[in-house]
């Protein structure tokens, strides 16, 4: 956020304005080589593809991968039953696996799923001191997989936040030997943790650094692809009436003394609700969002005490009001 011009309560003040301006209102994307429709037809055919490998893929190694890319590629939500499916046999079934890479993967899917797994998965990759042992280390992907896992810790397990500086620094030291694409991987974990990111915006790097990959599904990458293009159209299309939307609002109430922060707002939310069917949702937050900035700077800039005292309590019998309404409906 920019910052403010100081001022003294109840008086007009000023902030910087967007960087973004009217840029979303008027611009206007590339044509498409192929239209809409077509590419969901064709996003809807490869879904159906990409869904029987639930069935023919039959090993928990085979699923945890599959889960995993689907995630990365940012098309997790095309399969949410077929992966909760999936989840629970994963959990339900025994694992025995000796590689690092594996115990990992699948103690970071259980956690981000909601399942309950134990840190002693990783008891068999410890020494006698019980310390992780230095064996692991000539396994660059086995240790990041431990250290996106790591961060998935709660508190009291300490285990896994030595398992994060020894990952982690480990992984440092043999980043610039490592070639490309999982360097790169290393690089943006490192920085920010795989449970940390911000999938919508992680998925154009994997799509890039997926298809360098030995075994690459050809269909997967294609829906990818698909699927991240329609969505960034739909995009495109409303955070441009969304930016209308706002200029209306601060225009018709002449919000002069607040900040512009539309575009900040739609993108808060749109990395919280990236998929299709959740645009409703996306743009009530994103409104939610720029009428909460409205008010903190009506309270912190404009209003005085007593003004806002006033609307403090005008709210409030909004609030109860509206609470009193539900009653009466129920």
């Amino acid at each position: 956020m920019a910052s403010a011009v100081t001022a003294t309560p109840g008086r007009v003040c000023s902030f910087e304005p967007s960087v973004w301006d009217d840029f979303f209102i008027h611009y206007e994307p590339q044509p498409l080589k192929t239209s809409e429709d077509c590419m969901r037809v064709k996003a809807q055919k490869l879904q159906e593809d990409v869904q029987m490998l639930f069935q023919t893929f039959t090993s928990v190694v085979q699923k945890m991968n599959l889960i995993d890319t689907l995630q990365r590629l940012g098309i997790d939500h095309l399969f949410e039953d077929q992966i909760n499916t999936a989840m629970n046999e994963i959990h339900e079934k025994e694992f025995n696996s000796c590689s690092l890479y594996d115990v990992a993967l699948r103690f970071r899917l259980l956690r981000e799923s909601g399942l309950r797994v134990s840190p002693d998965v990783f008891s068999k990759f410890k020494g006698k001191d019980g310390s992780l042992s230095r064996d692991i280390i000539s396994e660059p992907r086995g240790l990041l997989s431990l250290y996106n896992a790591a961060y998935l810790s709660i508190p009291g397990e300490s285990e896994l936040d030595e398992a994060v500086i020894f990952a982690g620094h480990h992984l440092e030291s043999m980043r610039s030997s490592l070639n490309y694409p999982f360097s790169e991987q290393v690089k943006r974990n490192l920085e920010i943790p795989l449970p940390r990111t911000l999938k919508r915006l992680d998925a154009p790097y994997y799509i890039a650094e997926y298809q360098q990959e030995k075994a690459y599904n050809t269909t997967i990458l294609e829906l990818a692809k698909l699927d991240f293009n329609l969505l960034q159209r739909l995009h495109q299309e409303e955070i441009k009436a969304f930016c209308q939307w706002g200029n209306d609002l601060y225009e018709e109430v002449r919000l002069t003394y607040s900040r512009h922060r539309i575009v900040e707002c739609y993108f808060w939310s749109y990395t919280e609700y990236h998929e299709r069917h959740y645009g409703d949702a996306r743009i009530i937050l994103a409104k939610l969002l720029v009428l909460v900035t409205l008010l903190d700077d009506t309270f912190d800039m404009h209003a005085t005490l007593e003004e806002g005292w006033k609307l403090n309590e005008a709210i409030q019998r909004c609030v109860f009001l509206g609470t009193e309404v539900r009653k009466t409906t129920e």
